[in-house]
């Protein structure tokens, strides 16, 4: 297991060209600590485990790093399904050009949504899919706590948790955020 920053393992899930609506996410506060746990799971592409704090209102801080090559049974039974809350990555367009054909895809994709009858997961997906989002799925997010779930995790990928936690008391530590102000 190879700890990166966080934003690299978000590179790595935007790049895998994964069928993008199999992605799943469970989220809440850190066990111990400033910041929040993240998981992400997509069948081929494993699960990766990420913690991430606010170092001030404009920048995240994290580490995460790949725990699983593959979600198999044992490890899906963690992962929410499509009775709960939605997440999802986005890129930012490349030009001017990109931009004007992924507003054209919203825009018929919300017309047509307007016009017959649909579920709000369908709707989600669709306008997922016409702003080619590389991941997107069902999430557990708990703003408050944890989920249950992801205390199972922990304990499934305990060597992980023990190497993530550390790394990121190290960079709360160098950022100096435990000191509050002088």
């Amino acid at each position: 297991m190879r700890v990166r920053d966080w934003e690299d393992i978000v590179s790595d899930v935007v790049e895998s060209n994964a069928d993008p609506d199999e992605w799943r996410a469970l989220a809440g506060d850190r066990a111990s600590g400033v910041g929040e746990d993240f998981y992400l799971g997509h069948p081929s592409r494993g699960v990766y485990h990420l913690k991430t704090y606010a170092k001030n209102p404009f920048e995240v801080r994290g580490v995460g790093a790949r725990v699983a090559r593959k979600v198999d049974g044992g490890l899906a039974d963690y992962l929410p399904d499509g009775d709960s809350g939605r997440f999802a990555v986005q890129q930012p367009v490349e030009d001017e050009d990109e931009a004007e054909d992924r507003a054209s895809e919203l825009e018929q994709v919300v017309r047509a949504h307007a016009d017959a009858p649909t579920t709000p997961e369908d709707f989600f997906d669709d306008v997922m899919d016409a702003l080619e989002s590389p991941a997107f799925g069902p999430m557990e997010y708990d703003p408050y706590g944890r989920p249950d779930a992801m205390d199972d995790l922990a304990d499934e990928f305990a060597d992980a948790e023990e190497l993530l936690d550390a790394e990121l008391d190290d960079l709360v530590d160098d950022d100096g955020v435990g000191r509050g102000f002088q």
